[in-house]
């Protein structure tokens, strides 16, 4: 190719992905912001999933977009891996749509696409017009990057070198395959990479129409645009947690594994795409390049439609394979990627100042972070506990540090949000005092995860000074503990379901534990007398019971706050404290 005909190339690629990002923007605006809510929101069934996975990618144009998102609300703790997983398979159904309309033949009618649209983007003043406008300009402007990149390419069909590559592919279609992944790595778009496959397909060899590349031989790489993909969810997941990086190596998996088995099946596979696009009725010869008996490839202008029935068929014979397997899925991507994240990520969930003057649906959602962070805590409170029982471990250390960190988020932005519906006029007298009692919840659940931390450091302190606490010590500590995570988790449950038992539970504890404090400190005493304990423990176990008399005192006010009628009841998953 000469090195016009290289800029001609990727002048028309960069068009082509233009107007794909452009048109998938002007979709996004029409459809408004309701996409992300419905994937945030997806509950149900994997076959949901999958369905709102291909809706979505269909408006975004792109399933890398979709994957994208997914990897941020598993990350944020807004969807499970499972519902992701579902996504996943939907969104590479859902990419299929570009290569369909790629096989548009439109050609003539390209630039009164881009005229029109142009027109309603400049000269209507209504949003919804001018993003109508955007998607009839971008769908024009990616036809004109086809049919740039098809008079590029044109001269490829006389090129020897470039027969020699097709022919290698051909005998060995692994090659094909690698053709694709590395391409679409580059392109950083299956979609465009198939773009470009679609346009190469598409142009005769000679007078009879004899396709420059076969099916057979455009397969392996399509298989290979596939994988390709899986590099954007990979480079999304980087500093995520870990569900958010199962979901990444889900959505690798998929296509690997469906590229693998498609590989075995080539042959059978070919068949079916000729035979299919025979039955819709486009004229078909005999296929020279394949060497298999009764192999049938359409002509020139039917390979665009031919690639993208592959595609559309790929993806939809590899979700029926995998739809009742996403169980064996996430197992495996859990071995992939082992190990427990935070019980939450960063990032707020439910808080929405769209609707501030709505009291009672705003105080629902700042409750639902409330209930978030009550279950930080009772995380915290048992890894503070196992730290002390089994020695100190960097691991929880690192989750103790960042679950302490969210809580200090979590509260800055639920006080915040608080205090925006309190000054907002529509709050009643009762709403006030429900805000008032919330507000307090917050510090509290707050305070409850410095005192974790603290236990942290007081384990990190006998760690590196080489304390022991003896085995009398450690079955008191191990008992109050006990006490004190089974007071967070009735603070938890109190909360979220106002139920005055729980509340007299907690009342009943916190007595305990002040009682509990004096006999332990007397117990220490007793033993250091007895030279059974280290001296210079001991400082470190008064602070850890005067740390949980802080964390009863804390749970306390939280019963104290449901008590009063001020706490506002929210419903969320609990799990023991064992």
């Amino acid at each position: 190719m000469s090195f016009e005909s290289i800029v001609a190339l990727l002048g028309g690629l960069a068009l082509f992905i233009f107007g794909m990002h452009q048109m998938g923007e002007g979709l996004q605006k029409s459809a408004g912001e309701k996409m992300r809510t419905v994937l945030a929101m997806l509950t149900g069934t994997p076959l949901k999933a999958i369905i709102v996975g291909a809706l979505v990618t269909m408006i975004v144009q792109g399933s890398s977009a979709t994957t994208v998102m997914v990897v941020g609300f598993v990350s944020a703790g807004l969807m499970t891996l499972p519902q992701s997983i579902g996504v996943i398979m939907g969104a590479n159904i859902g990419t299929t749509m570009t290569a369909w309309i790629v096989a548009a033949n439109i050609d003539e009618y390209t630039y009164l696409f881009v005229v029109v649209g142009f027109a309603m983007m400049f000269f209507f003043k209504k949003p919804k017009i001018r993003y109508i406008g955007q998607i009839i300009f971008a769908f024009g402007l990616l036809f004109v990057g086809l049919n740039s990149m098809g008079a590029a390419m044109k001269p490829l069909a006389k090129s020897q070198a470039f027969a020699d590559i097709m022919l290698q592919i051909k005998d060995v279609p692994i090659l094909g395959l690698l053709l694709g992944t590395v391409s679409t790595l580059v392109i950083q778009s299956s979609s465009a990479a198939i773009g470009v496959l679609q346009t190469l397909a598409g142009i005769a060899t000679d007078s009879a129409g004899t396709p420059l590349i076969s099916i057979y031989q455009a397969v392996p790489i399509l298989l290979g645009s596939n994988i390709g993909t899986t590099i954007t969810a990979i480079l999304a997941c980087i500093g995520g947690s870990r569900n958010a990086k199962r979901a990444a190596a889900a959505h690798t998996l998929f296509n690997v594994v469906g590229s693998i088995i498609f590989m075995f099946l080539l042959q059978p596979f070919t068949w079916l795409i000729n035979s299919l696009v025979g039955t819709l009725g486009h004229r078909l010869v005999a296929d020279v390049n394949t060497g298999i008996v009764g192999m049938m490839t359409p002509v020139a202008n039917s390979m665009r439609e031919s690639i993208a029935v592959s595609h559309t068929l790929f993806n939809v014979i590899n979700t029926i394979i995998w739809l009742p397997l996403v169980w064996l899925m996430v197992k495996l991507v859990t071995l992939i990627v082992p190990g427990e994240d935070p019980i939450v990520d960063k990032r707020l969930a439910f808080i929405d100042y769209k609707v501030i003057r709505s009291p009672a649906v705003a105080i629902g959602l700042a409750t639902q972070e409330l209930a978030r962070m009550t279950e930080i805590a009772m995380q915290m409170t048992k890894d503070g506990r196992e730290l002390l029982l089994k020695g100190h471990n960097d691991e929880l250390e690192t989750r103790i540090s960042g679950n302490e960190s969210t809580m200090d988020y979590l509260e800055n932005e639920v006080v915040r949000y608080l205090s925006s519906i309190f000054s907002s006029s529509a709050v009643t007298q009762e709403y006030s005092a429900r805000i008032a009692g919330l507000l307090h919840v917050t510090n509290d659940l707050e305070r409850i995860g410095d005192y974790c931390c603290n236990i942290c450091e007081n384990s990190k302190e006998m760690k590196a000074q080489g304390l022991q606490f003896s085995t009398k010590a450690l079955e008191e500590l191990d008992g109050a503990f006990r006490l004190i995570g089974q007071m967070v988790q009735d603070s938890t449950a109190a909360l979220t379901t106002e139920n005055p038992k729980l509340v007299n539970n907690i009342m009943e504890m916190e007595e305990r534990i002040d009682l509990l404090e004096d006999d332990l400190r007397a117990s220490h005493l007793e033993r250091l007398s007895q030279g059974l304990c280290d001296p210079r423990a001991t400082v470190i176990f008064l602070e850890i019971l005067h740390t949980m008399e802080r964390i009863a005192d804390h749970c306390k006010n939280i019963a104290d706050v449901v008590k009063s009628g001020s706490g506002y009841s929210v419903h969320t998953g609990l799990t023991g404290f064992n």
